[in-house]
């Protein structure tokens, strides 16, 4: 890598050319200024992150002590909370307190609904997920097995009629459910409704629904409704397939509001490793803060660009003009404190901490948007940050993004943190947290999956875990997942800012999203994570079925959820598994270990739908690995299964992803001779024996966290081509 010296930094040159040539054009801060701003703030802020990821390790060591000390007796909670406040690992919890933050957009503070979450570096996924604000509800039922393929209503690669009447079918009863008529149902409309005078013809129960329309040709070509702050446009073509067979209101879709917010990430979906993939995130994120981001992609045959969606124009009933914007507003997920990147390097030739570059250069990028308001409204920069131990931590990020604004010229408090909720030692201090942020927080997100990593690596020592399917229905989880909603709640979240839940995991599995995911607003959250536009507008049925901030106000009263609930441990009672579980339970883990880091390692990706042992596509990423190699390792070391069992289960599952992958276009796309077995060559697999090592060193690995053996063995393998 070719370094360039500013100050007391060496720059990488992609980085460093980037920077000044792309990023500060046209922002009106002088490159000089930013490199010397960066290399003070880097060089101050290192050495206290350093200090912050000690205090981590040193917590986690008398954790341990405590565990191999009270090996054979159980756990004594009260015992157990007086020595976690003793050591400092619960702060003391002060006063009461609301958060202050301001210049916050509606689509956060006022309008609950679907969150996507996608790697920023791929240009595609991102301008997918901006352009996610709106989505048809036709093609997300007929494409999905939310209608049952059953009685003739198979998808197959033509338009099916049966299918599309059940389809039109479902949309209707959607719409008496949310926009119900006076009388009657909107299935018995039988003709293009009128609008007259800025009077709707059709009677609405609640006439304050009806909001805007279009006309062409004198007919009605868009209906806009309203419900729960969320939009609903029904579109009129008697021209369409659907409208001119079928539909004898000539309804061509009905088009929901659907990814209300996206979060652009930087961090568990990316394998960002090194300059070079770091400036094509910052390049994409870039773009879209610019408005120009845009990619060539092919869709059945025929190439188009693909280019950020604009907004979008109604009229109101009283003649007055509507825009309503055609793009989710964007938030970016940087890393967390551990992570460093070798970008950029500091006086004594150590890497930059990655979170501290990464504020500079999302939030620079972001100033772009404040002349043209693309984005946000209020010019806002929302920055999600993840995996943060504690109040000490979040304070910590409160300083970077301060010192950030100081030396970008920006407003104080212009940065806003979302809280990624999501550390054992965060979820116990959650109030304190908030406090530290108080002018800053939007966001709350309750990130179950590493929740759940964090909580096997802290009690390590402490037992072998239960099943990882059985810990969803474990006591620690449900409080956890309760606590985030209540401390939100009593802190004024309610209207200012988000109270998110975690991601559906399985894509393909649409019918039951829509049949579970209602619980996650049932239990508070003004938003929830999805893992694809279509599911976004799936899921944002759900937000016109349930006022959520009416919730809100119903959960302010309950009992807040008890610490000793959150912190008890979820090791097995009797270890009574036979052999078969443990093998099936072993083989599971494997397998979606080694689907994970086989792409990974040898292509690069972050974040993809995976087959599992059963051929069920789920999502998986750096938080899905962690649980699963954190288990293995947790097994292994409490004797539950033994090195050469794990070994022989690990080749026994890369021979069936070997299999599953080898048709895999994903590796013919990359410009390489396709997919590389792993079974062929255990000893010179690098993926291979990177999944090894995340299991039998697991138990070693700061904090259970994957992405140092991850960006070591993906270097390694980048080296090699």
């Amino acid at each position: 890598m070719n370094y360039i010296s500013q100050g007391k930094l060496s720059i990488a040159s992609a980085l460093f050319k980037f920077v000044n040539n792309e990023l500060l054009s046209g922002t009106n801060i002088d490159h000089k200024i930013f490199w010397s701003g960066l290399d003070e703030c880097a060089h101050e802020l290192a050495p206290k992150n350093k200090k912050l990821i000690e205090f981590r390790k040193n917590l986690q060591k008398q954790i341990d002590d405590l565990h191999k000390n009270k090996k054979g007796k159980k756990i004594d909670i009260k015992e157990y909370l007086n020595f976690l406040e003793k050591i400092g690992y619960i702060k003391k919890e002060g006063k009461n307190f609301q958060i202050k933050t301001e210049n916050v957009d509606s689509e956060i503070s006022k309008i609950p609904g679907p969150q996507l979450v996608v790697p920023i570096m791929n240009a595609r996924y991102a301008l997918n997920a901006a352009n996610a604000r709106w989505g048809s509800l036709y093609d997300a039922l007929y494409g999905t097995d939310v209608i049952p393929e059953t009685d003739g209503a198979s998808r197959g690669n033509r338009y099916n009629p049966i299918r599309g009447k059940k389809v039109i079918e479902y949309a209707r009863n959607f719409l008496d459910s949310c926009i119900p008529l006076q009388k009657g149902s909107w299935k018995d409309i039988l003709e293009i409704p009128k609008v007259e005078n800025g009077q709707l013809c059709l009677k609405l129960k609640n006439p304050k629904q009806f909001v805007g329309y279009v006309k062409k040709s004198n007919n009605l070509s868009s209906l806009l409704l309203k419900n729960n702050n969320l939009h609903i446009d029904i579109k009129f073509d008697p021209n369409s397939k659907s409208g001119k067979l079928q539909d004898k209101a000539a309804v061509h879709d009905i088009i929901l509001e659907s990814a209300i917010t996206s979060i652009m990430d930087h961090e568990d979906s990316v394998a960002a490793i090194d300059a070079e993939d770091k400036v094509l995130g910052y390049k994409n994120w870039l773009g879209l803060m610019k408005g120009n981001l845009q990619t060539e992609v092919e869709k059945n045959g025929k190439k188009f660009t693909r280019k950020l969606n604009s907004d979008r124009k109604y009229i109101a009933p009283n003649g007055n003009k509507i825009k309503l914007s055609g793009r989710a507003l964007m938030l970016n997920r940087n890393v967390g404190h551990l992570m460093t990147s070798p970008a950029i390097l500091l006086k004594d030739g150590s890497e930059i901490p990655e979170g501290i570059m990464d504020a500079f250069i999302t939030v620079a990028a972001s100033i772009h948007d404040f002349k043209r308001k693309g984005n946000s409204k209020t010019n806002s920069v929302y920055i999600v940050k993840p995996k943060m131990h504690g109040p000490d931590e979040v304070a910590f990020t409160d300083l970077i993004f301060e010192k950030v604004e100081n030396i970008l010229g920006l407003k104080k408090y212009t940065i806003k943190i979302g809280i990624m909720d999501e550390e054992r030692r965060t979820t116990v201090n959650l109030k304190e947290c908030i406090r530290t942020v108080k002018n800053r927080v939007v966001f709350i997100n309750t990130g179950f999956l590493d929740r759940t990593g964090d909580e096997m690596h802290t009690s390590m020592e402490a037992g072998p875990m239960i099943k990882k399917g059985d810990m969803k229905s474990s006591k620690w989880i449900s409080a956890y997942e309760n606590n985030n909603v209540d401390v939100g709640l009593s802190c004024g979240f309610s209207g200012i800012a988000q109270i998110g839940k975690g991601m559906w995991p399985a894509p393909d599995k649409m019918a039951d999203m829509v049949k579970q995911k209602i619980g996650h607003l049932k239990a508070g959250a003004n938003t929830a994570w999805v893992p694809s536009p279509t599911a976004a507008t799936l899921h944002a049925m759900h937000y016109h079925q349930v006022d959520v901030f009416l919730e809100q106000k119903k959960l302010k009263s309950r009992t807040p959820t008890k610490l000793s609930d959150i912190l008890s441990i979820p090791i097995a009672d009797r270890i009574n598994w036979s052999i078969e579980e443990i093998s099936k339970e072993l083989e599971n883990n494997a397998q979606g270990i080694l689907g994970y880091v086989v792409r990974w390692i040898d292509q690069g990706v972050g974040c993809s739908k995976v087959p599992d042992i059963n051929n069920i596509g789920l999502m998986e990423d750096r938080a899905t690995l962690r649980i699963s190699s954190q288990h293995i390792a947790n097994w292994l070391h409490h004797g539950i299964c033994s090195n050469k069992q794990v070994l022989e289960t690990m080749k026994k599952m890369a021979k069936i992803v070997d299999n599953q992958n080898k048709d895999d276009p994903a590796y013919f796309r990359s410009g390489r001779s396709g997919y590389q077995k792993m079974s062929t060559n255990f000893e010179k697999s690098i993926a291979f024996k990177t999944a090894c090592e995340l299991i039998f060193h697991g138990r070693n690995q700061p904090s259970g966290y994957t992405e140092p053996i991850l960006h070591l063995n993906r270097r390694l393998k980048k080296s090699s081509h």
